[in-house]
């Protein structure tokens, strides 16, 4: 019998590990890991690896820092995509409102798919360039 492993997070490089969290934490609804919030107390937030929880044992994102990100020039293919998150909503007026609140958050509208008659969706990069797409499903 073979073994399989469960994945347990994406991990999401970022030049800001904290920007790059509070984008996803605001725009998801997720939670820190304990230990894992802005400090409040004045001290520096010298954080390099980040975790975010999803409600009820949800997806879990991780994000590690790193010194350069270049970001993904999709659909040009100079710079592939590599990878990319896929969320969904339940109608298309939760996907408008999810293309509002991504972008009030920082996100950029890489794709707008919202009119095809298969599939509904806009596809977005976050404030360091990662490509996310949400779907109606």
């Amino acid at each position: 019998m073979a073994v399989h492993p469960q994945v347990s997070q994406t991990v999401l490089d970022a030049v800001d590990v904290r920007e790059l969290a509070e984008f996803y934490r605001e725009l998801l609804g997720y939670t820190y890991r304990p230990g894992d919030e802005p400090p409040v107390d004045g001290s520096p937030d010298d954080a390099d690896w980040l975790v975010l929880r999803g409600q009820d044992g949800g997806p879990t994102l991780a994000f590690q820092q790193t010194a350069q990100l270049t970001p993904t020039t999709w659909p040009s293919p100079e710079v592939p995509m590599q990878l990319h998150l896929d969320m969904t909503v339940t109608d298309r007026e939760s996907l408008e409102a999810v293309r509002r609140r991504a972008e009030s958050l920082g996100a950029r509208l890489v794709s707008d798919e919202s009119d095809d008659p298969d599939e509904q969706l806009y596809v977005f990069a976050d404030p360091a360039g990662h490509p996310f797409c949400v779907f109606v499903a």
